[in-house]
């Protein structure tokens, strides 16, 4: 049984589609918001259930069903980085054309936008503030793939919660429904100013900042305070400073928030 199991998640692995959901959170946040999952496994069905009775009853008989179980060796052998809880799955990347459609659509919650991030993890995080606020969505510029397995981990699968990309500078959604605004030390007081609703947010990388081009297309820049003679928040520090000012003045959407729809099929 186990090894119908590998041979289907190795099939499902080979396709640069798949996208990995590594631990029980990942999986239990991508299902609560419609992500089509092609294969879930487990070392324990029984610490399964009970993590699922314990964390998200409202899913304790989907996940159940879903998932099959393998011993521990060969999960290890299938997910290197085996997660502590012992879950794993693969599930459809969403369709890019829907995640820009959601991204352009006239929106009440601004748009993140990553300018050439270089830490994974810290576009992960990102992606999991953008999801609680009630972003619209997350999008990002430059080389890194906002879906690479470590940013996906690092946002306990939320991905699925709101729209994320990535995006050439020149192809950013349009700023009609508000300005852009790009984060730069040398930019007016955050708390002076009231981030309208559907405005892009730009925040530049760890180590850069936001690029020439970037700061060129900018309709303002804004600052974050902060203490003089400390350099820096982190990015994802940063993000969660804006989004919260911006909740304090339009607020995010009581909704089922501005996500990619459902799957329906299974391309991606």
């Amino acid at each position: 049984m186990s090894g119908d199991v590998v041979r289907e998640w190795r099939e499902a692995a080979a396709d640069d589609r798949a996208v990995l959901l590594d631990g029980f959170h990942a999986l239990k946040h991508a299902l609560r918001f419609g992500a089509r999952v092609r294969i879930a496994v487990t070392a324990s069905r029984a610490d399964a259930r009970a993590l699922a009775g314990e964390l998200a009853p409202d899913l304790a008989d989907r996940l159940d069903s879903l998932l099959a179980e393998v011993p521990d060796r060969e999960l290890r052998e299938l997910v290197p980085r085996r997660h502590p809880t012992g879950i794993a799955a693969l599930a459809d990347r969403p369709e890019p054309a829907a995640v820009r459609a959601a991204l352009r659509a006239p929106r009440s919650a601004p748009v993140v936008v990553l300018d050439n991030p270089r830490n994974l993890g810290n576009v992960g995080a990102v992606v999991r503030l953008a999801a609680g606020m009630g972003a619209t969505g997350v999008v990002t510029t430059g080389d890194a793939d906002p879906w690479h397995p470590h940013a996906v981990r690092g946002a306990a699968g939320l991905h699925y919660a709101t729209a994320v990309a990535r995006l050439p500078l020149g192809d950013l959604p349009d700023a009609a429904p508000g300005p852009l605004y790009a984060l730069d030390p040398a930019g007016d007081d955050l708390r002076t100013l009231r981030l309208p609703p559907g405005a892009l947010l730009a925040f530049g990388s760890e180590r850069h900042g936001i690029s020439p081009a970037l700061r060129t297309r900018a309709d303002r820049l804004v600052s974050l305070p902060m203490r003089p003679q400390v350099s820096s928040y982190n990015l994802a520090t940063s993000v969660a400073m804006t989004l919260y000012h911006w909740s304090q003045t339009d607020g995010p959407d009581t909704g089922d928030g501005p996500g990619v729809p459902a799957q329906t099929s299974g391309s991606t």
